[in-house]
């Protein structure tokens, strides 16, 4: 029997409110699960402590027992100094499609070509001052 340390949704339409359980893999989001180890109110602001609750004994038990935490709860592990959640990379499939990828490259070149005109031109001015200075001396 697999275990996952996962939230299940327990609040109203429009009021998300989650309970952290420990639950069978194979068992609904919102249905049966094992024990309860905490919960988690989005709704509130970040600074305030009833944000998030956990009981990190029970968390750290059933980790020991082998189970698995979702992702959104190794995040908050994580915060909380109890486990340590690896980077992540963007798969392929995030990456831009080619015609965006060429429109960009030539927008780049374009900005470029227009900081280096801009520079020939505020040197070429620059010359005209110093010149222009030293014919009045």
């Amino acid at each position: 029997m697999p275990v996952v340390i996962r939230m299940a949704r327990a609040g109203t339409k429009k009021r998300p409110f989650y309970h952290i359980v420990a639950a069978d893999s194979r068992s609904p989001r919102d249905g049966r699960f094992i024990e309860r180890l905490g919960y988690y109110n989005p709704l509130l602001p970040k600074d305030k402590p009833e944000r998030l609750k956990l009981d990190l004994d029970k968390v750290k038990a059933w980790m020991v027992k082998g189970a698995q935490p979702s992702d959104r709860v190794m995040r908050f592990l994580d915060a909380a100094g109890v486990a340590k959640r690896e980077a992540r990379n963007n798969p392929e499939k995030a990456l831009p499609r080619k015609e965006r990828k060429a429109a960009r490259e030539e927008a780049n070149k374009a900005a470029e070509a227009a900081k280096a005109e801009a520079k020939a031109k505020a040197d070429a001015l620059a010359r005209e001052r110093a010149i222009a200075g030293a014919e009045k001396k």
